[in-house]
């Protein structure tokens, strides 16, 4: 870091910027609205925002560290994780790290999608460190770093797989399930009976990914019906690794359970059926399902809803009763119904694979062959943001 003749707003700007583009980024990059153009796009803004910092030097510090202190928020902290890493510099990582102290899960979120930003010369300095301390959340760090780069760190994870921290244990149990380590099965199995009802869904996604489903299924069917939280992510494992026509008598069963009817109408569409289409029609004229039912349906086809005029992004668009609904875009149950009647169902569209379906479909396959590692879906393709 050097200091260099800047313009003060132009800095300002690329802060502002890179945190707002990096949160509609984490927003975004799991879900079934974008593709993976969509976030390159978004991708080739944020690394231009990144960069401006960076060539301003200490500038470009002081701006993001200004930004932070105004905004101590999981974007700002992003963009002080990001520069600290890329420049190398343990002083403004270990800033950078303290300043995560103060957020939480959501500051270790914030670095740790720093980390994944950042190409794996410069950190293994850092993710060494970070393994051998004693401190959890950079162990967790660490972790992070190893599952976001798709590392194997060999016999050390035995040891990080039996912390006595939950937080470092979920993320070893998961990297073991990532990297197919059936050799770590064992501490698996034992985080099925972990602290936290995250880890032991961590331990539950990792042994299903090792083949061992049905140890799996009883906590998950346990979490189903006792973390609300954690329910939706939970339904989700449950029918990737359940035969179908028992995934759907299980699934049926959760439909008809209050607390659950919203998380198991979005997960409707994994069974990839259009005959569910008439019910979740009527399912959009309900305000407590209506987005629910749009996912699914986002699910069951190939098909870039965004241009088809069959969602609303005000939810008063779709009468009085649903305008107190935050979620948006909502599905609109008369123009889905005319779409689906005229025998549309995505035929003569060029085929639109969301981020979440490249999501489902790395964990499909990785679920499909135990010795598949689960493969990086958060790829993208950069073309100019103006194309």
């Amino acid at each position: 870091m050097h200091p260099v003749a800047t313009i003060a707003a132009i800095v300002d700007q690329h802060a502002e910027d890179a945190a707002f583009l990096w949160l509609r980024r984490r927003r975004e990059i799991d879900g079934s609205i974008l593709e993976e153009t969509d976030i390159g796009r978004i991708d080739q803004r944020l690394d231009a925002n990144i960069e401006g910092l960076m060539a301003a030097g200490k500038a470009g510090w002081d701006a993001a560290w200004a930004r932070f202190t105004d905004y101590a928020e999981p974007g700002e902290l992003f963009a002080l994780g990001t520069l600290a890493l890329h420049w190398g510099d343990a002083d403004l990582v270990a800033i950078a790290i303290d300043a995560a102290a103060s957020l939480g899960e959501a500051g270790l979120s914030s670095l740790s999608a720093a980390v994944a930003r950042t190409p794996r010369e410069k950190l293994r300095p850092f993710v060494a460190e970070w393994l051998d301390t004693r401190d959890a959340p950079q162990r967790c760090l660490g972790l992070s770093a190893l599952w976001h780069h798709r590392v194997d760190p060999g016999p050390r994870l035995h040891d990080l797989a039996s912390h006595s921290d939950a937080n470092v244990r979920r993320r070893a149990v998961r990297l073991a399930g990532g990297l197919k380590r059936r050799d770590l099965l064992p501490a698996v199995l034992a985080g099925l009976d972990g602290e936290t009802a995250k880890e032991r869904l961590a331990a539950a996604f990792a042994a299903c990914l090792l083949g061992e489903a049905r140890s799996a299924h009883p906590v998950i069917d346990k979490i189903v019906l006792t973390e609300t939280d954690q329910a939706e992510a939970a339904i989700e494992i449950r029918l990737l690794t359940t035969p179908p026509e028992a995934a759907k008598a299980w699934l049926q069963t959760r439909l008809g359970q209050p607390l659950l009817r919203v998380a198991a109408t979005a997960s409707i569409g994994l069974f990839g059926d259009p005959a569910v289409m008439p019910w979740l029609i009527e399912k959009m004229r309900e305000p407590e399902l209506v987005f629910a039912a749009g996912l699914a349906m986002r699910d069951l086809f190939e098909v870039d809803f965004n241009d088809t005029g069959l969602f609303a992004i005000d939810p008063a668009d779709l009468g009085k009763a649903f305008e107190y609904l935050n979620d948006s875009p909502l599905p609109v149950a008369d123009r889905v119904a005319a779409w689906w009647d005229e025998g549309r169902g995505g035929r003569g569209r060029t085929p639109f694979h969301s981020m979440r379906r490249l999501r489902l479909d790395a964990l499909r396959a990785a679920i499909a062959a135990t010795d598949t590692p689960l493969a990086d879906w958060r790829r993208t393709r950069r073309f100019p943001a103006w194309l």
